[in-house]
């Protein structure tokens, strides 16, 4: 008999995509069921992150038809993160592999496959990563790659083209449950778990229904969030910044009194504004920098939960038929 799995799907406001998505994915299940690949107690688990619509009524009426769906409730939006995370805890206590993915069916569900061979390799962490990003507009290619290159500058043991599409194995998920830091940034914080991992290319698609709850400014925010959570290197580029500043002002003023010494002294105005205007943009630069990391420092502090859980609707006398 194969392995129970558990597919974990944050959802926010997926009213539209969230009937075609439990249909694709029970079938899956009961494609993998008959083949022997998963035992038919394996589930799908719907983690409704303060949705205003009417996702969690639907995940309700769901569970309530077919014991293969289970839903998990959280007090208020906590963000897809934390969401991720809430589904992870209650399906580690009954999976021997757990799934995650995003309910908008942009993730190749037939990549479930290779990774569930991938784990019975011996593989606790098997990474799903884009094959291609042919179908991204240019902009969006052409950031996306910026960001994995700059994340691994900055020291961050990151999978490329890797979103939140991976598999892991139940002590691989108890262990990233381990980390109790508010900060959460999953795709830097799974490769810091260890263990044996491997990576399954699929290609993406397109989203199904609904619109992206990741616009400009959330993608922006959520960079930042990764960067500063996994490293503090931009801090250290502001000390090496200031240092050649002050080497440059150094130089500078020995210019200057070299110039007055032979007479060469003429009005500049213009250099003048320009050293006040970079020098001012700078400093504000990194204040903000450092402003974020005591943020940071003050929100783990606090030691507030990362969610609340509300209810749980998870039945385990049923199987995937």
């Amino acid at each position: 008999m194969g392995k129970v799995l558990y597919v974990v799907i944050p959802c926010y406001n997926e009213q539209e995509v969230l009937p075609e998505t439990a249909g694709r994915l029970y079938e899956k299940l009961k494609g993998l069921v008959q083949k022997g690949r998963i035992a038919a107690e394996s589930r799908i688990l719907f983690v409704n992150d303060g949705s205003k619509d009417a996702t969690w009524p639907m995940i309700c009426s769901l569970a309530a038809s077919n014991p293969v769906y289970g839903g998990v409730n959280l007090s208020r939006n906590r963000g897809h993160q934390n969401a991720l995370l809430a589904g992870l805890e209650t399906a580690a206590a009954h999976a021997d592999m757990i799934v995650s993915m995003d309910a908008d069916l942009q993730d190749d569900i037939n990549a479930i496959d290779a990774m569930i061979e991938a784990c019975e390799a011996g593989n606790d962490v098997v990474y799903g990563v884009r094959s291609s990003r042919e179908k991204d507009t240019f902009f969006k290619r052409s950031t996306a790659q910026s960001f994995y290159r700059i994340m691994r500058l900055l020291g961050a043991d990151i999978v490329f083209d890797h979103a939140d599409y991976r598999l892991l194995s139940r002590r691989a998920a108890q262990a990233l449950l381990s980390f109790d830091e508010v900060n959460l940034f999953l795709r830097g914080i799974v490769p810091m778990v260890g263990f044996p991992s491997t990576t399954v290319a699929y290609e993406r698609g397109e989203r199904f229904a609904g619109k992206s709850k990741y616009p400009l400014g959330r993608m922006i925010s959520f960079a930042l969030e990764g960067i500063t959570s996994l490293s503090v290197k931009p801090i250290r580029m502001i000390t090496l910044g200031g240092m050649s500043v002050c080497i440059v002002s150094l130089i500078m003023l020995i210019k200057a009194f070299a110039d007055y010494a032979a007479g060469n002294v003429e009005p500049g105005w213009t250099s003048l504004i320009i050293s006040i205007w970079v020098l001012g943009g700078l400093q504000l630069f990194a204040v903000g920098i450092i402003g974020e990391y005591i943020g940071k420092t003050y929100m783990e502090a606090k030691g507030r939960p990362r969610y609340i859980i509300e209810s749980v609707l998870l039945r385990e006398d049923g199987e995937v038929e």
